[in-house]
């Protein structure tokens, strides 16, 4: 009978403390993405539609002109690394929460220091570092899951991508790297002692992102004086010369880059060189 009563028991105890686990209604996305000189990284929850109404007056979910906290549960925190500007306002690198205020032609967009908020509880205005007003726009596909997104990321700008339902927006971000590269590349190559890896570092940023060829022509030129053998500097001395121009020179460092990548065996950059000299 005890034996009976114990086995009892411990089926009763391991019911009561047993647990199930259900996945999340809205779950949790992390995104972290390299920009600039830094990195921002997203924090948001995905509600999913279901059937119910969003994005219009007096809708279910995220009705038009009230604040809402971008997702689900705990406000979205956005982090940056790194300065950069939204809206013609500079931020300086740090962790804040986004909201925004749908409407049906224009959005506003709003970064905060209201971190501690549980979604839109406890919002301040007077908390707000960034209020921007973006486009509305409809969406080629539906999205079922509220969707966060970098894209058109570039040196200097990139766009934060909100998708929900057949509706979205684009939020812009630009940060400034070019006048601080500038100024490494101005101090590294006044240096007593300068190596071919600099000289084609600087070459890299004077022809891709300060635009600057003269520049570039000069440095790529100094680096392959120092290192000869370098097919991939070839290509990009022949990029610098097609820009400026000067098809002959393009035409004789691409076939210089063919010749030593060849003897190197990298058929990558061959094939580059060729296809750059059919298209002189």
């Amino acid at each position: 009978m005890k034996k009976i009563l114990f086995i009892v028991a411990a089926f009763v105890t391991t019911f009561a403390s047993a647990q199930i686990k259900m996945p999340a209604p809205s779950t949790t996305q992390k995104i972290n993405q390299d920009f600039g000189m830094g990195a921002i990284e997203l924090t948001y929850s995905r509600p999913n539609i279901k059937g119910r109404t969003v994005l219009k007056e007096n809708s279910e979910l995220a009705p038009l002109g009230s604040i809402w906290r971008l997702g689900a549960n705990a406000a979205t925190k956005i982090k940056f690394t790194d300065k950069v500007t939204i809206g013609g306002t500079e931020l300086e690198a740090g962790t804040y929460v986004i909201y925004a205020i749908p409407g049906k032609e224009i959005w506003d967009v709003i970064i905060n220091k209201g971190l501690n908020n549980w979604g839109s509880d406890g919002y301040k205005e007077a908390e707000d570092v960034v209020r921007v007003k973006v486009k509305a726009l409809k969406a080629s596909n539906f999205a079922e899951s509220f969707t966060m997104q970098f894209a058109n990321i570039k040196f200097e700008s990139c766009e934060l991508q909100l998708m929900w339902g057949n509706l979205g927006i684009n939020l812009p971000i630009a940060t400034n790297v070019k006048d601080r590269i500038r100024m490494q590349a101005e101090q590294a190559l006044a240096a007593d002692k300068v190596t071919a890896n600099t000289y084609y570092a600087a070459a890299n940023f004077y022809f891709e992102l300060d635009k600057d060829l003269n520049k570039a022509l000069s440095s790529i030129s100094k680096a392959l004086e120092a290192s000869p053998t370098s097919f991939w500097m070839y290509l990009l001395k022949a990029k610098i010369e097609r820009d400026l121009g000067d098809k002959v020179a393009a035409k004789a460092s691409a076939e210089k880059c063919i010749s030593v990548a060849t003897e190197q065996k990298n058929t990558d950059y061959v094939r580059m060189a060729k296809e750059l000299i059919k298209k002189l």
